[in-house]
């Protein structure tokens, strides 16, 4: 048998459905019992039929109404010469006082979780072309700064960031780190990247571009291909092909990303990025600051143009016709040619990739005579190849892989040493059975402790390569590594050989503490991804220049002997640095004076895409710069 509801019980669920809508529903509730009690306190003025003092006659009823009205309100009374009128102006006066009490609680309640609402920032961003970050990392600040950089030529360009965090906090670390964003607005938002309902909020469908950060998690990249995942096959989402970076650590999670990616996304491979810029910097001192440089948008950086007038020319032949860029290969289509044979062909719809200060100096000026010094050209002298040793020091996720790009680098019979306090003796044995080129080892030990150092000979050595335990707090990792880094410059200088060092740091604030051992100690650290990542949001062509120069088997950049292009010790203008790498089938972008090797204010002494009328005088210890196969 079922219970019968009573009409009060069902009456009252209504109201308590009616309530959890919120503070309309109460407003317009609480204005509905104000109502009902002027009108019901008109009808008892007009029925105890009481005559106004101040006007001749009965009280009518609108006029008994308007009385309450203005009782309610406690803007007067109707003047009465009975206690029971005055009793109910009385109870009218404190159900009006009531009303109005209860009013400006409501009205206080609901407009401060309003603004609390407004401050976690939920409200949906009404804005077009803007870059679109979703996650929050210590990435994100080197990330805006880079993008405010790009866009100081745009009047009106937005940033938009959403994280899982609370908006005014992300909005005080940014104004804390990055004070002066020019002309562009940062717009933050709280919602989970992973949410289809938050993804809204960030109006990613009206973006030129998606940043997607990986998150400080256990498992960072499901993090990752699950924003990607909630873009790709967003129900609401755009038909025209989104343009999305994201990172992914583990290059064993490639082939899901590729997948989730759906041809509309650029994964950037941090640990595969880090691991082969510290294998050729350690290798070449440096090679670090030009690749910092062609990655960040306040020097010179690399573009890709379409210039009709070049149709029918040779690579060779373009290589002098702009003065104040230069040129590093040619786009085909969606293939990319990086220092192409001197007999490749410009053709209608090619485009020059060059490196220049902004698209607009990218200026195509041939001249009648280019004033070379042909006696000052000089034939290629061949480097003698010989076995290297190599340290490194610590350990992480890097290292093997850059043990197994070593190989592909060094010359047979070279030897690399691994000194780590984790023991990494299981995976050492694996690794051996994939490399050729070098003779493998390793030990325990404390690579903060002197004696350490010293048991391994480290003056022995042509390059070290120390890298940051992560299997400890960052702050600690950093510490470790500049502890090293300080005993290695001092052993160096109690002797008289140089070698070669890289460090990694994971905190980029680290890097000035560890600049100053010495200029040449080149500090690889998650700078060099955001950079990567900044640049990818702006172009996704920038991949694949940088695919081929990190890629051993491909045309890579090398800071090689100005003896080998030029006569030292004579002036020229770099027309004849152009003119003797074009000979060997080179692309040179630029030079490193040694004599300014420790001038961070000359940028130790590397100058990337100088002006070719420009006169140098090279020593025998300056190097040319160049793109090379070899």
């Amino acid at each position: 048998m079922k219970n019968k509801i009573s009409f009060a019980a069902k009456l009252r669920y209504k109201f308590d459905n009616t309530l959890s809508k919120g503070i309309v529903a109460l407003i317009s509730w609480l204005a509905l019992i104000t109502l009902l009690m002027i009108i019901l306190s008109a009808v008892i003025f007009v029925w105890i039929n009481f005559k106004d003092t101040s006007e001749t006659g009965e009280l009518g009823f609108w006029e008994a109404l308007w009385g309450s009205i203005l009782i309610t309100l406690g803007q007067g009374l109707i003047e009465g010469d009975t206690w029971f009128f005055r009793v109910i102006e009385l109870i009218v006066l404190i159900g009006g006082i009531f009303v109005a009490s209860t009013l400006i609680g409501i009205l206080t309640t609901g407009l401060e979780e309003k603004l609390e609402d407004m401050r976690k920032g939920h409200s949906f961003v009404i804005e077009k072309d803007h870059t679109l970050i979703l996650g929050w990392s210590t990435k994100i600040f080197t990330i805006i700064s880079e993008l405010v950089d790009a866009n100081k030529n745009h009047k009106d360009a937005k940033i938009v960031i959403m994280a899982d965090m609370d908006k005014v906090e992300m909005e005080d670390e940014i104004r804390a780190r990055i004070p002066d964003t020019k002309t562009t607005r940062i717009i933050c938002r709280t919602g989970n990247p992973i949410d289809l309902v938050d993804l809204e909020i960030g109006n990613f469908n009206d973006a030129k571009s998606i940043i997607i950060l990986s998150a400080d998690t256990e498992h960072p990249d499901t993090y990752v291909l699950k924003s990607v995942l909630a873009l790709t096959n967003n129900p609401n989402r755009k038909k025209e092909a989104f343009h999305i970076v994201a990172e992914i650590k583990d290059k064993e999670n490639m082939e899901a990303a590729m997948l989730v990616g759906n041809n509309e996304t650029v994964f950037v491979q941090t640990v595969e990025l880090i691991a082969r810029v510290a294998t050729q910097t350690c290798r070449q001192s440096g090679l670090s600051i030009i690749y910092t440089g062609l990655l960040e948008f306040t020097g010179d950086d690399i573009y890709f143009k379409n210039e009709e007038q070049l149709a029918g020319k040779k690579y060779q032949d373009i290589l002098y016709y702009f003065e104040k860029s230069s040129v590093i290969g040619i786009m085909k289509g969606d293939k990319i040619f990086l220092n192409p044979t001197n007999e490749t062909i410009f053709e209608t719809g090619d485009k020059i990739i060059c490196i220049s200060k902004d698209d607009d100096t990218i200026i195509y000026a041939p001249q009648e005579d280019y004033k070379i010094t042909k006696s000052a050209v000089v034939d290629k002298t061949v480097a003698e190849q010989k076995p290297e040793r190599n340290i490194i020091l610590g350990w992480n996720a890097k290292g093997f892989s850059i043990v197994q790009m070593l190989d592909g680098y060094v010359f047979p019979g070279s030897d690399t040493k691994i000194v780590s306090e984790i023991d990494i003796s299981e995976g050492i044995e694996e690794i051996k059975s994939t490399i050729k080129n070098q003779n493998i080892s390793y030990s325990i030990g404390d690579i903060t402790k002197r004696n350490t150092l010293n048991s391994e000979n480290i003056q022995s050595y042509n390059n070290v390569i120390i890298l940051g335990n992560d299997n400890i707090e960052t702050q600690e990792a950093d510490a470790k590594t500049l502890i090293a880094l300080l005993h290695i410059r001092n052993m160096v200088s109690e002797s008289s050989k140089n070698f070669n060092i890289v460090s990694e740091m994971y905190d980029i604030k680290n890097r000035e503490l560890a600049e100053i051992t010495n200029a040449d100690d080149f500090i690889i650290s998650d700078r060099i991804i955001s950079l990567m990542i900044s640049q990818l949001s702006e172009n996704k062509d920038f991949q694949k220049v940088f695919d081929i120069l990190f890629d051993e088997e491909g045309c890579e950049i090398y800071l090689k002997p100005a003896k080998n292009y030029i006569t030292t010790n004579v002036a020229v203008n770099y027309y004849t640095v152009l003119e003797s790498a074009a000979l060997k089938n080179e692309t040179p972008i630029g030079y490193r004076i040694n004599s300014l090797s420790k001038d961070s204010e000359n940028h130790y002494g590397i100058v990337v895409n100088p002006h070719k009328n420009k006169i140098i005088t090279f020593s025998d210890e300056d190097k040319i710069i160049v793109i090379s196969d070899k």
